[in-house]
């Protein structure tokens, strides 16, 4: 037979016959029974229980397209058009968060007694304070992007910024994911803040808090864990690492959540390719971490760290060491 030629319906099934597929079928059902046991979870609850990655994807482009609508929008779009195409767009956008929130707010849920006319209203009134903040939203980003223009050289204009930058589109979702996360729908913020990940290699969890005109420049790998706090006019480049020293240990031996165990960076500081930064120590105001030094320990304002100035004190520390006995 012709390698081209389709597969009939016949060779299909033959095919499938060689899989055993009712085994695997089986198989799978098995290994889900017992791990939703295992959860606590009912397998005759029904529907879909978590939101959807690709729901959300959708919303967070008509919010992007929303929020920049002669930038993000379509092709054609008018200005004329805009306020029209904003409002088409946000309405879909909104009713579309609506289902995936009400499904997390369930989902959060699920132990008690669960009454769906109430976590809808609460899903109502969840996407009603986010479109609120959206106005908000668009002016916070505007300094992002002014600070990228400013902030590199090679921008040769604020449009190019914002249809080119992957720092400024991992920006615009965390903007999102962060009002989403401080409204209850920790979940929901999360896919958003990894759909970003995923485009772009910067991953900042929802949780951490950013001050106006933040500006990440090239960014592939820049990490920034859920408690750090940046302030304003703060700048940092690729491969930048906000993270956490140690993890606190409950008395069961589990990792306590929610602990404080990430940086502070005051105003204006700037933070080099491949710095790594770690725990819950302050960078003062106007500091300059260089390119991969490894911080552990809180600095001044106005303080310019260095790989080599780190080895120098170092060094200095171990001669006036006593001698180990």
């Amino acid at each position: 037979m012709n390698s081209r030629e389709p597969v009939s319906t016949h060779d299909e099934s033959v095919a499938a016959e060689h899989w055993d597929l009712g085994a695997v079928v089986g198989g799978l059902r098995a290994v889900r029974d017992r791990w939703r046991e295992a959860q606590g979870r009912s397998r005759e609850a029904g529907g879909r229980e978590f939101p959807s990655r690709d729901a959300l994807a959708t919303v967070v482009g008509q919010l992007c397209g929303a929020l920049f609508p002669m930038r993000l929008g379509p092709a054609d779009l008018r200005q004329e058009s805009e306020d029209f195409y904003v409002g088409h767009t946000l309405d879909a956008a909104l009713n579309g968060l609506l289902e995936q929130v009400r499904l997390e707010l369930a989902y959060q849920a699920r132990h008690g007694d669960v009454d769906e006319q109430a976590i809808r209203r609460q899903a109502i009134q969840v996407v009603r304070e986010f479109a609120a903040t959206l106005p908000s939203t668009r002016a916070l980003l505007d300094t992002d992007v002014e600070a990228a223009f400013l902030g590199d050289p090679a921008a040769r204009s604020v449009d190019e910024v914002v249809l080119c930058y992957p720092g400024i589109l991992a920006v615009i979702h965390h903007r999102i994911a962060h009002r989403l996360y401080s409204l209850g729908v920790p979940l929901i913020a999360r896919i958003v803040a990894e759909l970003a990940h995923s485009a772009t290699g910067i991953d900042i969890h929802p949780g951490a808090g950013i001050g106006h005109s933040f500006f990440i420049d090239h960014g592939t790998g820049v990490v920034i864990g859920e408690t750090a706090v940046i302030g304003n006019r703060v700048r940092l480049y690729q491969a930048v690492t906000l993270g956490a020293k140690r993890f606190p240990v409950g008395a069961d031996g589990s990792l306590e959540k929610g602990m404080p165990r990430h940086p502070v960076l005051e105003d204006d500081v700037v933070v080099y390719a491949g710095a790594t930064i770690l725990g819950r120590i302050t960078i003062g105001e106007g500091s300059s971490i260089g390119g991969n030094v490894w911080l552990t320990h809180s600095v001044p304002p106005g303080s310019h760290i260095t790989q080599a100035g780190l080895q120098h004190a170092l060094a200095g520390q171990e001669r006036s060491a006593p001698w180990p006995r």
